[in-house]
């Protein structure tokens, strides 16, 4: 009698009731169990009366109700997820956002620091690295743990999306080409850069010291005029993109090519101080950057950083525009 006493008491039936209730409150775990239990009894009854037998049955019942902790989530309201769809969207875009503003900053802010201090391009290229994807891992891991708590609010009943949505939201349809406004753009741009080269060597660029040139003189005709032509190549790529209404893979290779012949340059002079007028800092500091040689050291590092940033938008935002087309 004893030994049948104790099997009685861990049937499957048992042992489910058991594991599901593990999960469930202590104030609502006698109810909710004696529930499931009638549950599982009524169930294994009808099975029974169609010809079963009850140990089968009650197999196969409980196999139809999957998991118990499943099971005793859907009874009590718990989600078994981080984010549901109330807050997916929200969650998705903000981080989104954040990831598109923090890890250029921070990785812009790391590889200039590191500069500065003498670091490197193993030091500068590894400490970037490194930083860039401790931010980005810091950035889903805060953001996600902010939703799954709101997610889990106290006051289940009152929780809404932060902002409810109105058809004031819908965006303007993209344009699936490039548009005249857009290849108008690109070519005054062109022309005011060309205009200013110009107007450096002329004229220059402060109005209290007259002639005094921004580029090295130096640079005139062929640097110079090798990047005219290069400017030139760019004004008749916009007029092809135009054409072409967007962006081709091509095209943004081109694009790639003519930035990169642009900028890499600009940077080997810039590493070797032909790039700018040594005279201009100091007239411009007022005699600063000549008693201070780290000055001039500092202003090149993060002029330097001002033509790599704008490669690198230039290519990066064309091959996204070439996909998003493609």
């Amino acid at each position: 009698m004893h030994a049948t006493s104790s099997t009685s008491a861990t049937t499957l039936t048992d042992r489910y009731v058991d594991a599901a209730m593990r999960t469930v409150p202590e104030s609502g775990r006698g109810d909710l169990a004696d529930e499931l239990r009638v549950s599982i009894d009524d169930q294994i009854d009808a099975r029974v009366d169609s010809g079963e037998p009850r140990d089968v049955a009650e197999r196969a019942v409980l196999t139809d109700l999957g998991d118990p902790e499943k099971l005793a989530a859907e009874y009590t309201g718990r989600p078994l997820y981080l984010i549901g769809p109330r807050y997916y969207l929200e969650w998705w875009r903000l981080l989104k956002l954040l990831l598109w503003i923090v890890i250029p900053t921070a990785g812009l802010g790391v590889a200039l620091a590191r500069t500065l201090t003498g670091s490197d391009v193993g030091e500068i290229i590894g400490g970037t690295v490194v930083t860039l994807m401790t931010v980005a891992l810091h950035v889903v891991f805060w953001t996600t743990l902010i939703f799954v708590v709101v997610e889990r609010g106290w006051d289940r009943g009152a929780r809404r999306p932060f902002t409810e949505w109105t058809v004031d939201q819908l965006p303007e349809p993209r344009p699936q080409g490039v548009g005249f406004g857009d290849m108008v753009a690109s070519l005054v741009f062109l022309a005011i850069t060309a205009g200013a080269l110009i107007w450096d060597q002329v004229i220059g660029l402060v109005p209290t010291e007259p002639g005094l040139a921004f580029l090295n003189p130096a640079l005139w005709p062929w640097w110079v005029g090798g990047l005219f032509v290069l400017m030139a190549l760019e004004a008749a790529l916009a007029v092809v993109v135009y054409l072409f209404r967007g962006w081709t893979w091509t095209l943004a290779i081109v694009n790639a090519v003519i930035a990169l012949a642009v900028a890499i340059p600009a940077l080997v002079l810039l590493a070797q101080g032909m790039l700018i007028n040594p005279e201009f800092f100091p007239a411009v500091t007022g005699g600063a950057a000549a008693s201070d040689p780290n000055l001039a050291g500092i202003l090149s590092v993060v002029f330097g950083f001002i033509i790599a940033g704008i490669a690198v938008w230039d290519i990066t935002d064309v091959f996204v525009k070439t996909y998003r087309t493609r």
